[in-house]
């Protein structure tokens, strides 16, 4: 540890600790306060510093109840995102990983997907004290264009925050091919993978939507045709699997082509978290939550409000 570490340790005690503004705590150590400022901050990016906000309105709320009712769920969390706030991904991110943590014993295999809203979670997750812990990578993540899925980073801070190890699958999810994808899948270490992926204890996992500007549609794994194709028959996709409205597998020949579990894998690990939100997302979580993908749901009020009414019109007509 250097003198700048013992200097952030410093301040952040007095600030944090003692509750004193950063103006006392620089008139305290003989510092200015942008350097107080700073020290925080530094203190903050080397860990020394945990910052837990606990909104009641996350669990204690009607729109949870009912989500649980209606799907048959084990827990909801609502991400509550205040007027001119941080965004939703950051949100959905908070309570997700914290969700996450209460579901994760010692020993547990977890598995992982990528995206902006499993970074997010990765971001935010805490360090955990557990034992034994396994990360399984569910899908490939290697990009074909310059637009990164984050895949490596989230699975390294999962790791990070459960003393884990990690079980990765170092290619793309999407082959150009059948032939080669079976082919790849045949390596030892590969299909080893892809099995411990099955069997994991806890799944987490968003939800995407079909529309361009989805990841999954710009990482150069799909040819125009077939974009065209998903778009008409899929409302969503899990682990880069697409489902249509009643929550089935619809488009055949991509999933021989995709490198991962499958929906119907996913639906046999027994704590299944569904990490979703946004309202351009609602159909595509509606039709998951139907076809039983999730035990336990992260969304923020506005999408689960607009879930329910579509839920309540399908069960009036």
């Amino acid at each position: 540890m250097d003198a700048r570490d013992e200097q952030a340790l410093d301040a952040v005690k007095l600030y944090y600790g003692t509750g004193l503004s950063q103006s006392e705590v620089a008139q305290r150590l003989g510092l200015s306060r942008p350097t107080v400022s700073k020290l925080i901050q530094h203190g903050k990016d080397r860990g020394y510093v945990s910052i837990q906000i606990h909104d009641p309105r996350e669990q204690e709320s009607s729109l949870a109840t009912e989500l649980c009712n209606a799907f048959g769920l084990s827990d909801v969390r609502l991400a509550v995102v205040p007027e001119n706030g941080p965004d939703l991904v950051g949100e959905l991110g908070k309570v997700g990983a914290a969700l996450l943590a209460e579901n994760v014993d010692d020993g547990d295999s977890v598995g992982v997907t990528w995206g902006s809203t499993m970074y997010a979670v990765a971001r935010n997750l805490q360090r955990q004290e557990r034992r034994g812990v396994e990360i399984i990578q569910l899908k490939g993540g290697v990009s074909y264009t310059t637009r990164a899925t984050n895949d490596f980073e989230t699975i390294t801070l999962f790791c990070n925050a459960f003393g884990a190890f990690a079980r990765t699958l170092p290619l793309p999810v999407i082959f150009d091919s059948v032939e080669v994808k079976r082919l790849v899948e045949e390596e030892e270490h590969i299909r080893r993978v892809i099995d411990m992926g099955r069997e994991s204890d806890v799944a987490v996992f968003t939800v995407g939507a079909i529309r361009p500007d989805a990841m999954l549609f710009n990482l150069g794994y799909l040819s125009e045709t077939e974009e065209a194709g998903i778009a008409a028959h899929a409302v969503g996709d899990i682990c880069s699997r697409f489902f249509d409205d009643d929550g089935n597998p619809c488009v055949p020949q991509l999933d021989e082509r995709t490198v991962g579990i499958t929906l119907q894998d996913l639906r046999r690990v027994p704590t299944r978290l569904m990490v979703a939100g946004g309202e351009h997302k609602a159909t595509a979580i509606e039709a998951a939550l139907r076809a039983g993908y999730a035990t336990h749901l992260v969304i923020d009020q506005d999408t689960a409000r607009q879930v329910l009414r579509m839920t309540r019109r399908r069960a009036a007509s």
